[in-house]
Protein backbone atom coordinates (compact mmCIF):
# COMPACT_ATOMS: atom_id res chain seq x y z
CA UNK A 1 0.00 0.00 0.00
CA UNK A 2 3.01 2.36 0.86
CA UNK A 3 4.05 1.94 -2.61
CA UNK A 4 0.74 4.23 -3.90
CA UNK A 5 1.17 6.79 -0.70
CA UNK A 6 5.29 7.96 -1.67
CA UNK A 7 8.15 7.20 -4.51
CA UNK A 8 11.54 7.81 -3.16
CA UNK A 9 11.45 9.73 -6.64
CA UNK A 10 9.44 12.25 -5.09
CA UNK A 11 11.77 12.50 -1.84
CA UNK A 12 14.11 13.06 -4.44
CA UNK A 13 12.57 15.66 -6.26
CA UNK A 14 11.83 17.26 -3.24
CA UNK A 15 15.17 17.84 -2.46
CA UNK A 16 15.57 19.58 -5.87
CA UNK A 17 13.12 22.04 -4.90
CA UNK A 18 13.99 22.91 -1.32
CA UNK A 19 17.44 23.14 -2.64
CA UNK A 20 18.11 27.04 -2.21
CA UNK A 21 15.09 26.96 0.33
CA UNK A 22 15.83 24.90 3.18
CA UNK A 23 19.27 24.49 4.94
CA UNK A 24 21.03 21.30 4.55
CA UNK A 25 21.62 21.22 8.21
CA UNK A 26 24.33 19.51 10.33
CA UNK A 27 24.96 16.25 11.92
CA UNK A 28 27.46 16.80 14.79
CA UNK A 29 29.26 14.35 17.16
CA UNK A 30 27.25 14.17 20.76
CA UNK A 31 29.51 11.78 22.74
CA UNK A 32 28.61 14.06 26.35
CA UNK A 33 25.47 12.71 25.72
CA UNK A 34 25.78 9.32 25.91
CA UNK A 35 28.56 6.72 26.98
CA UNK A 36 26.58 3.62 25.20
CA UNK A 37 26.47 4.04 21.83
CA UNK A 38 28.39 6.82 19.47
CA UNK A 39 25.50 9.63 19.12
CA UNK A 40 25.20 12.35 16.52
CA UNK A 41 22.42 14.75 16.21
CA UNK A 42 21.20 16.09 12.86
CA UNK A 43 20.00 19.72 13.96
CA UNK A 44 16.85 20.17 12.10
CA UNK A 45 16.55 23.60 14.94
CA UNK A 46 19.25 25.06 13.43
CA UNK A 47 17.04 25.32 10.01
CA UNK A 48 15.22 28.15 8.76
CA UNK A 49 11.81 29.12 10.62
CA UNK A 50 13.49 26.80 13.79
CA UNK A 51 11.92 23.80 12.34
CA UNK A 52 12.11 20.77 10.03
CA UNK A 53 8.25 21.64 9.05
CA UNK A 54 9.38 24.13 6.83
CA UNK A 55 10.71 21.23 3.94
CA UNK A 56 7.21 19.74 3.81
CA UNK A 57 5.01 22.77 3.64
CA UNK A 58 7.14 24.48 1.05
CA UNK A 59 7.44 21.27 -1.02
CA UNK A 60 3.81 21.27 -0.39
CA UNK A 61 3.09 24.71 -1.82
CA UNK A 62 5.28 24.38 -4.55
CA UNK A 63 3.31 21.85 -6.03
CA UNK A 64 0.04 23.62 -5.80
CA UNK A 65 -1.64 24.11 -8.98
CA UNK A 66 -2.37 28.01 -10.46
CA UNK A 67 -6.20 27.71 -9.48
CA UNK A 68 -4.83 25.97 -5.86
CA UNK A 69 -3.00 28.90 -5.31
CA UNK A 70 -5.50 31.89 -6.36
CA UNK A 71 -7.33 30.28 -3.22
CA UNK A 72 -5.00 31.32 -0.41
CA UNK A 73 -3.61 28.13 1.74
CA UNK A 74 -5.12 27.04 5.52
CA UNK A 75 -2.85 25.73 7.64
CA UNK A 76 -3.66 23.97 11.21
CA UNK A 77 -0.44 23.62 13.47
CA UNK A 78 0.72 23.78 16.88
CA UNK A 79 3.47 26.17 15.76
CA UNK A 80 6.41 25.06 13.91
CA UNK A 81 4.23 24.12 10.44
CA UNK A 82 2.49 27.02 10.95
CA UNK A 83 5.75 29.00 10.41
CA UNK A 84 6.59 26.58 7.43
CA UNK A 85 3.45 27.36 5.61
CA UNK A 86 3.62 31.22 6.22
CA UNK A 87 7.10 31.58 4.55
CA UNK A 88 6.12 29.25 2.07
CA UNK A 89 2.88 30.75 1.44
CA UNK A 90 4.68 34.16 1.16
CA UNK A 91 7.39 33.51 -1.20
CA UNK A 92 4.84 32.21 -3.18
CA UNK A 93 2.65 35.66 -2.92
CA UNK A 94 -0.08 33.30 -1.81
CA UNK A 95 -2.70 34.41 1.46
CA UNK A 96 -2.31 32.25 4.43
CA UNK A 97 -4.53 31.87 7.14
CA UNK A 98 -3.30 29.59 10.29
CA UNK A 99 -5.37 28.11 12.96
CA UNK A 100 -3.23 27.88 16.19
CA UNK A 101 -4.64 26.09 19.52
CA UNK A 102 -4.35 29.30 22.23
CA UNK A 103 -1.90 27.41 24.21
CA UNK A 104 0.87 27.51 21.82
CA UNK A 105 3.98 29.56 22.97
CA UNK A 106 3.69 33.03 22.18
CA UNK A 107 7.15 32.56 20.63
CA UNK A 108 5.56 30.85 18.07
CA UNK A 109 2.45 32.43 17.26
CA UNK A 110 4.01 35.79 16.53
CA UNK A 111 7.26 34.15 14.05
CA UNK A 112 4.07 32.76 12.35
CA UNK A 113 2.44 36.04 11.92
CA UNK A 114 6.18 37.65 11.41
CA UNK A 115 6.09 35.25 8.04
CA UNK A 116 3.13 37.02 7.04
CA UNK A 117 0.03 35.05 7.30
CA UNK A 118 -2.93 35.83 9.73
CA UNK A 119 -3.93 34.14 12.57
CA UNK A 120 -6.91 32.41 14.52
CA UNK A 121 -6.07 30.97 18.01
CA UNK A 122 -8.50 28.20 18.76
CA UNK A 123 -8.90 27.12 22.24
CA UNK A 124 -7.85 23.84 23.07
CA UNK A 125 -4.87 21.36 21.66
CA UNK A 126 -3.81 20.86 17.59
CA UNK A 127 -6.78 18.84 17.02
CA UNK A 128 -9.08 21.24 17.59
CA UNK A 129 -7.36 24.16 15.85
CA UNK A 130 -7.26 21.01 13.02
CA UNK A 131 -11.58 20.98 13.20
CA UNK A 132 -11.39 25.03 12.58
CA UNK A 133 -9.25 24.99 9.86
CA UNK A 134 -11.34 22.42 8.32
CA UNK A 135 -14.91 24.45 9.00
CA UNK A 136 -12.93 27.83 7.81
CA UNK A 137 -11.66 25.41 4.50
CA UNK A 138 -14.71 24.68 3.79
CA UNK A 139 -16.84 28.18 4.66
CA UNK A 140 -14.23 30.19 2.52
CA UNK A 141 -12.64 28.28 -0.35
CA UNK A 142 -9.16 27.72 1.05
CA UNK A 143 -6.86 25.67 0.00
CA UNK A 144 -5.68 23.10 2.86
CA UNK A 145 -1.94 22.50 3.65
CA UNK A 146 -2.44 19.35 6.43
CA UNK A 147 0.76 19.40 8.61
CA UNK A 148 1.57 15.63 8.20
CA UNK A 149 -0.71 13.43 6.25
CA UNK A 150 -0.10 14.19 3.28
CA UNK A 151 2.10 13.02 0.30
CA UNK A 152 3.48 15.82 -0.66
CA UNK A 153 4.49 16.99 2.70
CA UNK A 154 5.71 13.53 3.84
CA UNK A 155 7.98 13.62 0.71
CA UNK A 156 9.65 17.18 2.27
CA UNK A 157 9.91 15.69 5.54
CA UNK A 158 11.51 12.75 3.85
CA UNK A 159 14.93 14.80 3.01
CA UNK A 160 16.29 14.37 6.00
CA UNK A 161 16.84 10.45 5.78
CA UNK A 162 18.24 11.27 2.05
CA UNK A 163 20.64 13.96 3.87
CA UNK A 164 21.32 11.71 6.62
CA UNK A 165 22.43 8.67 4.29
CA UNK A 166 24.54 11.15 2.61
CA UNK A 167 26.49 12.74 5.44
CA UNK A 168 26.96 9.69 7.61
CA UNK A 169 27.38 7.40 5.23
CA UNK A 170 27.85 4.35 8.10
CA UNK A 171 25.49 5.34 10.42
CA UNK A 172 23.57 2.40 12.20
CA UNK A 173 20.53 3.67 13.89
CA UNK A 174 18.12 6.84 13.12
CA UNK A 175 15.97 7.97 15.96
CA UNK A 176 13.08 10.28 15.14
CA UNK A 177 10.28 12.33 17.20
CA UNK A 178 6.37 11.75 16.44
CA UNK A 179 3.47 13.79 16.75
CA UNK A 180 1.59 13.17 13.74
CA UNK A 181 4.03 10.93 11.72
CA UNK A 182 4.86 13.24 9.01
CA UNK A 183 8.49 13.41 9.72
CA UNK A 184 8.91 9.80 10.96
CA UNK A 185 7.15 8.13 7.94
CA UNK A 186 8.68 10.27 5.46
CA UNK A 187 12.83 9.93 7.12
CA UNK A 188 11.52 6.36 7.78
CA UNK A 189 10.46 5.75 4.03
CA UNK A 190 13.71 7.08 2.42
CA UNK A 191 16.26 5.36 4.56
CA UNK A 192 14.39 2.03 4.39
CA UNK A 193 14.85 2.52 0.23
CA UNK A 194 17.92 3.46 0.52
CA UNK A 195 19.17 1.54 3.45
CA UNK A 196 17.22 -1.48 4.56
CA UNK A 197 19.84 -2.00 6.98
CA UNK A 198 19.50 0.49 9.35
CA UNK A 199 17.43 0.15 11.82
CA UNK A 200 14.79 3.66 12.69
CA UNK A 201 13.37 3.96 15.69
CA UNK A 202 10.05 6.88 16.51
CA UNK A 203 10.16 8.15 19.85
CA UNK A 204 6.43 10.24 21.51
CA UNK A 205 5.91 11.78 24.69
CA UNK A 206 4.60 10.17 27.12
CA UNK A 207 1.59 11.92 27.45
CA UNK A 208 0.48 11.65 23.80
CA UNK A 209 1.40 8.22 22.92
CA UNK A 210 -1.36 7.98 19.68
CA UNK A 211 0.70 6.51 16.66
CA UNK A 212 2.57 3.94 19.76
CA UNK A 213 -0.91 3.18 20.95
CA UNK A 214 -2.51 3.08 16.88
CA UNK A 215 0.37 0.90 15.74
CA UNK A 216 0.22 -1.80 18.99
CA UNK A 217 -3.61 -2.08 18.50
CA UNK A 218 -3.01 -2.34 14.75
CA UNK A 219 -5.71 0.99 13.59
CA UNK A 220 -5.16 4.91 14.38
CA UNK A 221 -6.95 5.33 17.21
CA UNK A 222 -7.86 8.57 18.63
CA UNK A 223 -6.78 9.58 22.38
CA UNK A 224 -9.42 11.52 24.68
CA UNK A 225 -6.29 13.82 25.34
CA UNK A 226 -2.78 14.79 25.85
CA UNK A 227 -0.58 16.19 28.02
CA UNK A 228 3.17 16.96 27.40
CA UNK A 229 5.58 19.63 26.95
CA UNK A 230 6.78 18.87 23.85
CA UNK A 231 3.23 20.98 22.55
CA UNK A 232 4.87 20.25 19.01
CA UNK A 233 3.66 16.49 18.94
CA UNK A 234 1.03 16.57 21.43
CA UNK A 235 -1.30 15.40 18.64
CA UNK A 236 -4.43 12.94 19.12
CA UNK A 237 -4.77 10.85 16.49
CA UNK A 238 -1.93 10.51 14.00
CA UNK A 239 -2.85 10.52 10.20
CA UNK A 240 -3.88 7.59 8.15
CA UNK A 241 -0.84 7.73 5.47
CA UNK A 242 1.58 8.47 8.23
CA UNK A 243 -0.37 5.58 10.28
CA UNK A 244 0.57 3.46 7.35
CA UNK A 245 4.10 4.13 6.60
CA UNK A 246 5.15 4.41 10.65
CA UNK A 247 4.02 0.51 10.56
CA UNK A 248 5.56 -0.31 7.65
CA UNK A 249 9.29 1.09 7.73
CA UNK A 250 9.83 1.33 11.79
CA UNK A 251 11.31 -0.79 13.46
CA UNK A 252 9.88 0.49 17.05
CA UNK A 253 8.23 3.27 18.63
CA UNK A 254 9.34 4.05 22.23
CA UNK A 255 8.05 7.03 24.83
CA UNK A 256 9.66 9.49 27.39
CA UNK A 257 7.92 11.37 29.92
CA UNK A 258 8.35 14.78 30.88
CA UNK A 259 11.00 14.77 33.31
CA UNK A 260 12.98 13.03 30.72
CA UNK A 261 12.03 15.24 28.07
CA UNK A 262 13.09 18.38 30.30
CA UNK A 263 16.66 16.15 31.45
CA UNK A 264 17.65 16.08 27.44
CA UNK A 265 16.51 19.99 26.62
CA UNK A 266 18.81 20.83 29.64
CA UNK A 267 21.94 18.71 28.28
CA UNK A 268 21.43 19.58 24.70
CA UNK A 269 21.68 23.61 26.18
CA UNK A 270 24.99 22.42 28.59
CA UNK A 271 26.71 20.36 26.28
CA UNK A 272 26.06 20.58 22.92
CA UNK A 273 25.12 24.38 23.42
CA UNK A 274 21.35 23.55 21.27
CA UNK A 275 18.28 25.09 22.11
CA UNK A 276 15.45 22.62 21.56
CA UNK A 277 11.73 22.13 21.95
CA UNK A 278 10.13 19.88 23.80
CA UNK A 279 9.48 17.75 20.44
CA UNK A 280 12.62 18.11 19.35
CA UNK A 281 14.42 16.64 22.16
CA UNK A 282 12.46 13.69 22.57
CA UNK A 283 14.82 11.39 20.32
CA UNK A 284 17.66 12.42 22.45
CA UNK A 285 16.18 11.51 25.59
CA UNK A 286 15.05 7.77 24.70
CA UNK A 287 18.99 7.88 23.58
CA UNK A 288 20.19 9.21 27.21
CA UNK A 289 17.78 7.03 29.02
CA UNK A 290 18.02 3.74 27.61
CA UNK A 291 14.48 3.24 25.54
CA UNK A 292 16.30 1.57 22.70
CA UNK A 293 18.63 -1.28 22.20
CA UNK A 294 21.39 1.05 20.40
CA UNK A 295 24.67 -0.10 22.63
CA UNK A 296 27.54 -0.03 20.96
CA UNK A 297 25.96 1.74 17.62
CA UNK A 298 26.45 4.98 15.59
CA UNK A 299 23.29 6.15 16.02
CA UNK A 300 21.37 10.05 15.04
CA UNK A 301 19.12 11.50 16.71
CA UNK A 302 16.74 14.30 14.97
CA UNK A 303 16.62 17.46 16.80
CA UNK A 304 13.72 18.23 15.21
CA UNK A 305 12.84 22.04 16.22
CA UNK A 306 14.13 24.69 18.81
CA UNK A 307 11.11 26.92 18.73
CA UNK A 308 10.81 27.08 22.61
CA UNK A 309 8.99 29.88 24.49
CA UNK A 310 11.83 31.46 26.64
CA UNK A 311 9.07 31.11 29.99
CA UNK A 312 8.48 27.38 29.08
CA UNK A 313 12.58 26.93 28.77
CA UNK A 314 12.86 28.57 32.25
CA UNK A 315 10.59 25.91 33.88
CA UNK A 316 12.01 22.98 32.00
CA UNK A 317 15.16 23.98 32.81
CA UNK A 318 14.27 23.42 36.62
CA UNK A 319 12.37 20.28 35.72
CA UNK A 320 15.58 19.02 33.85
CA UNK A 321 17.85 19.73 36.94
CA UNK A 322 15.60 18.26 39.10
CA UNK A 323 15.47 14.84 37.18
CA UNK A 324 19.46 14.82 36.68
CA UNK A 325 20.11 15.47 40.34
CA UNK A 326 21.80 19.14 39.68
CA UNK A 327 18.48 20.58 41.80
CA UNK A 328 17.18 19.37 45.34
CA UNK A 329 14.92 20.23 48.42
CA UNK A 330 15.36 18.03 51.31
CA UNK A 331 12.96 18.18 54.53
CA UNK A 332 14.32 17.77 57.93
CA UNK A 333 12.74 17.79 61.19
CA UNK A 334 14.47 19.09 64.04
CA UNK A 335 13.86 20.26 67.37
CA UNK A 336 13.58 23.92 68.24
CA UNK A 337 16.97 24.63 69.98
CA UNK A 338 19.48 26.77 69.05
CA UNK A 339 21.99 25.50 66.79
CA UNK A 340 20.01 22.85 65.29
CA UNK A 341 19.61 24.68 61.70
CA UNK A 342 23.49 25.24 61.87
CA UNK A 343 24.12 21.66 62.27
CA UNK A 344 22.33 20.55 59.00
CA UNK A 345 23.87 23.61 56.97
CA UNK A 346 27.14 22.77 58.53
CA UNK A 347 26.37 18.90 56.78
CA UNK A 348 25.52 20.08 53.43
CA UNK A 349 28.59 22.32 53.30
CA UNK A 350 30.91 19.53 54.36
CA UNK A 351 29.64 17.63 51.26
CA UNK A 352 30.06 20.05 48.82
CA UNK A 353 25.86 21.03 48.17
CA UNK A 354 25.40 24.73 47.61
CA UNK A 355 22.10 26.15 49.52
CA UNK A 356 19.90 28.23 47.34
CA UNK A 357 17.22 28.60 49.92
CA UNK A 358 15.86 27.88 53.62
CA UNK A 359 12.24 27.92 54.77
CA UNK A 360 11.94 27.24 58.28
CA UNK A 361 7.89 26.62 59.62
CA UNK A 362 7.43 25.84 63.11
CA UNK A 363 4.00 25.54 62.86
CA UNK A 364 2.37 22.56 61.82
CA UNK A 365 0.65 19.52 62.06
CA UNK A 366 2.81 17.01 61.64
CA UNK A 367 5.59 18.33 63.55
CA UNK A 368 6.07 18.02 67.78
CA UNK A 369 5.11 20.13 69.70
CA UNK A 370 8.99 21.44 70.52
CA UNK A 371 9.57 20.78 66.82
CA UNK A 372 10.09 22.63 63.72
CA UNK A 373 10.98 21.52 60.12
CA UNK A 374 13.26 23.28 57.36
CA UNK A 375 13.05 23.21 54.35
CA UNK A 376 16.11 23.65 52.50
CA UNK A 377 17.23 23.81 47.94
CA UNK A 378 20.07 22.67 47.20
CA UNK A 379 22.44 22.85 43.91
CA UNK A 380 23.81 19.60 43.60
CA UNK A 381 26.10 17.78 41.42
CA UNK A 382 23.69 14.35 40.53
CA UNK A 383 21.69 11.69 41.90
CA UNK A 384 24.69 10.06 43.91
CA UNK A 385 25.43 13.49 45.57
CA UNK A 386 22.24 14.18 46.47
CA UNK A 387 22.10 10.49 48.09
CA UNK A 388 25.62 11.33 49.65
CA UNK A 389 24.31 14.32 51.42
CA UNK A 390 20.76 12.88 52.66
CA UNK A 391 23.15 9.56 54.22
CA UNK A 392 25.57 11.97 55.88
CA UNK A 393 22.41 14.20 57.59
CA UNK A 394 20.93 10.65 58.62
CA UNK A 395 23.95 9.58 60.13
CA UNK A 396 24.58 12.87 61.94
CA UNK A 397 21.21 11.81 63.60
CA UNK A 398 18.68 14.45 61.50
CA UNK A 399 15.33 13.39 60.48
CA UNK A 400 15.15 13.74 56.62
CA UNK A 401 11.24 13.28 55.51
CA UNK A 402 11.73 13.75 51.98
Amino acid sequence: MSDNILTISEVFNAAAVLKDVARKTAIIPAPNLSNDCELFLKTENLQLTGSFKLRGAYYKIACLSPEEKSRGVIACSAGNHAQGVALGATHNGIKALICLPAGAPISKVEATRGYGADICLVPGVYDDAYAKAVELRDKAGYTFVHPFDDPKVIAGQGTIGIEIIDQLRDVQDVVIPIGGGGLAAGVAFAIKTLRPDVKVYGVQAAGAPSMERSIKTGSPCHLDSVATIADGIAVKQPGELTYQLCKEYLDDIVTVNDDETAAAILALMERQKLVAEGAGAVAVAAVMFNKLPVKGRKVVAIVSGGNIDVNTLSRVITRGLVKSGRKYNFTIELVDKPGQLSGALSVIADQGGNVISVTHERVSVTNEITGCSIRIELETRDQKHVDQIRQALLDRGFNVTN
